[in-house]
């Protein structure tokens, strides 16, 4: 796998001579060949080995018993199809990632290493990885990411009516949380009967395995066909709003380690392990500042200067006795302005950090000095304080969330499933 990344990272005939002998290209051709079409374009068996090297070091590193060979390969082969077919619907629609917005993306990745990029990148290389693959990488990543914000996650609405039906039905329950794995056997798009049935023996089997002793992220690094079954099928902390009613009513009766029986949504087949499960009743108190402010922007007739020195002066106007009500409302550019500038009861974090640290340090009635803020220059006075309970708030907050990403995750499903279904896939990976 080395020499492979090492051919991919840099044009062949500059190593050519010192990395390859006559048999090694021997092997090359033999290994370098197609395994899948995709429409118009193929995965070929170095990508291939590329991914399955990915997640046996992934599972690996998370002492999860690899499944066997063909079958892992078989596993990630789809997967694959199923990234080739988003990417060629990217392309089709105009979805891009510039190399401006991959390097800073990148830049991100190596700071969250604590590493500078150069730095960053001596390390990769270090570890046998491609910079060139591991760039695409992140690239795919992105559009990948881009596809679903735009063909799903920005449709997706949650009405007020919802919330209120959630939260009616939950009345005097307590709002749990599940940390959970999953095996997933999806069902295509008007399933035939003999296609339901194959699926159903699939799940079948997976289940026979683990009553038979293997383990459950084995299992569905085997079988799952979810994005995170090379993860051992863990999906981590799932709050009780982002799951269907029915899978709620499931995991409430189990006790910890135990699995659900094989459930049928529309989607496909699914077993649920509960790895852990907590309440999230808690009382959110919060300290609220009620404050006004008045602004001033700059722009072609109001220069920086100029606006700083206008709030100074209405700032001595203030001072000297004069209504800030009255000031706001005659100078300040922001649309508060009718309201004497009055911003309300404002919770931590609603405005911006150079705002809200002025504001923080303020005493009740005090008026700040100038303040700069992206949006222009601030007088700022805080008229109360107070601490809030705003356990209510967040949890609609909240459930809104959980709501909008159970919703993205079952029109993700149904979408791709489709997406995937009118491909033209031939699938070559036992052709000799």
């Amino acid at each position: 796998m080395k020499m492979m990344n090492l051919l991919r990272a840099a044009p062949f005939a500059a190593l050519a001579s010192a990395l390859i002998s006559s048999s090694a290209a021997a092997q090359i051709e033999t290994v370098d060949r197609v395994v899948a079409i995709v429409n118009r374009n193929a995965i070929t068996q170095v990508d291939l080995r590329h991914k399955v090297e990915t997640v046996r070091a992934n599972l690996q590193r998370q002492k999860v018993a690899l499944p066997p060979a063909d079958v892992l390969q078989q596993q990630i082969l789809e997967r694959m199809i199923l990234d080739q077919v988003q990417l060629q619907y990217a392309q089709q629609t105009g979805i891009r990632v510039d190399d401006k917005q991959l390097e800073m993306a990148i830049t991100r990745i190596a700071e969250q290493n604590q590493m500078a990029l150069p730095e960053f990148r001596s390390k990769l290389e270090e570890s046998g990885m491609s910079w060139r693959v591991f760039r695409e990488d992140i690239r795919q990543e992105m559009l990948l990411a881009r596809v679903k914000e735009r063909e799903i996650d920005n449709k997706v609405v949650v009405t007020e009516s919802e919330i209120d039906d959630y939260l009616k039905l939950s009345a005097n329950k307590a709002q749990m949380e599940y940390n959970l794995a999953q095996i997933f056997v999806p069902l295509p798009e008007n399933a035939s009967p003999e296609q339901i049935q194959a699926r159903r023996l699939r799940i079948q089997a997976a289940r026979q395995e683990i009553n038979s002793g293997a383990s459950f992220a084995t299992v569905a690094a085997s079988y799952s066909a979810d994005n995170n079954a090379n993860k051992g099928g863990t999906l981590g902390w799932r709050a009780a709003g982002t799951l269907p009613p029915a899978f709620i009513d499931l995991l409430d009766k189990l006790q910890t380690n135990e699995l659900t029986d094989i459930v049928r949504t529309p989607a496909g087949f699914h077993i649920f392990k509960l790895l852990e499960k907590r309440s999230q009743q808690e009382k959110v108190m919060v300290k609220q500042s009620h404050a006004r402010h008045i602004l001033i922007r700059s722009n072609e007739i109001t220069s920086v200067s100029d606006a700083k020195q206008k709030l100074s002066n209405l700032r001595d106007r203030i001072v000297n006795g004069e209504q800030f009500a009255d000031l706001a409302k005659a100078f300040s550019d922001d649309a508060s302005a009718n309201k004497g500038g009055d911003l309300g009861w404002l919770n931590p974090g609603e405005t911006v950090p150079e705002f809200e640290k002025v504001m923080n340090s303020l005493k009740v009635n005090d008026v700040s000095q100038v303040v700069q803020t992206p949006f222009g220059f601030h007088l700022i006075q805080v008229l109360e304080r107070r601490d809030q309970d705003v356990t209510l708030e967040r949890a609609r907050f909240k459930l809104r969330s959980e709501l909008k990403q159970r919703k993205a995750e079952e029109q993700y499903d149904d979408w791709l499933r489709q997406l995937r279904d009118r491909a033209h896939v031939v699938i070559r990976l036992k052709d000799e």
